[in-house]
């Protein structure tokens, strides 16, 4: 689902004529299969949320080349990323990334306006969704009249309502008590159970990265393998 080849990623700082270089990706190998929990952890700082951005089509990498399900998106335009996004991506954020002026229902239904599909159509997928979720009694309800793990199931559900095969979630229980996170935690397990969705989670917390079927970590922009580490050093005991 997810192939990264050789990827490498600056950033330009400073004024123009007087710009330098900063390097923050260092050649990034990585494969995700399709229906795989993927779990990326390192601290602030490491690289990890630069190279979600790339994933997700927000920034383009210096060097290497980027497939998605197959398709090579290394130079996509923003007008390609921004359909490809609607079909085959979704996003989890910790912050949520709720729109303030929008019901619940309504952040739900969004990425189907934009879809363009039908006032029916899109109430019976916004209603499935919301009963799926637990969340069907607040469709009225404004984000500042939720709670947080209220506020995360419903960018969830905006994350999955055009039936996407990968969702991508960066620091998704950052702003959740323990509680609502072992929740959510326990909705990704189920989602790609039933559905077979494929998830890279971006975390600092080792009992989020945990949930991974495959679990990576970034350190100073370079990125390893936590299984094959830790078949590398049993090997060596």
């Amino acid at each position: 689902m997810i192939e990264l080849n050789r990827i490498k990623h600056s950033f330009t700082l400073g004024r123009k004529g007087n710009e330098r270089r900063v390097p923050v990706l260092h050649g990034i190998d990585m494969r995700v299969g399709k229906g795989e929990i993927a779990t990326l952890v390192g601290r602030s700082g490491s690289g990890k949320s630069t190279l979600l951005h790339l994933i997700g089509g927000f920034l383009r990498p210096t060097e290497g080349s980027i497939r998605i399900g197959g398709q090579d998106v290394t130079a996509f335009t923003e007008g390609q990323w921004a359909d490809f996004r609607l079909s085959h991506i979704g996003f989890v954020f910790q912050n949520f990334q709720l729109i303030p002026g929008m019901t619940a229902y309504e952040n739900i239904e969004l990425p189907l306006v934009l879809r363009g599909l039908s006032a029916s159509v899109r109430r019976n997928r916004v209603k499935e969704a919301m009963e799926r979720l637990g969340i069907a009694d607040y469709a009225d309800h404004y984000p500042a009249e939720l709670s947080g793990g209220q506020q995360q199931r419903v960018g969830i559900a905006r994350a999955l309502i055009l039936d996407p095969p990968l969702l991508l979630a960066d620091e998704p229980t950052g702003s959740l008590d323990s509680e609502n996170e072992e929740q959510f935690l326990r909705l990704l397990r189920e989602l790609n159970e039933e559905r077979g969705l494929t998830l890279l989670v971006i975390t600092h917390d080792e009992r989020v990265a945990a949930i991974g079927s495959r679990r990576f970590r970034m350190e100073d922009g370079l990125l390893s393998e936590i299984a094959a580490e830790a078949e590398k050093e049993e090997a060596l005991r």
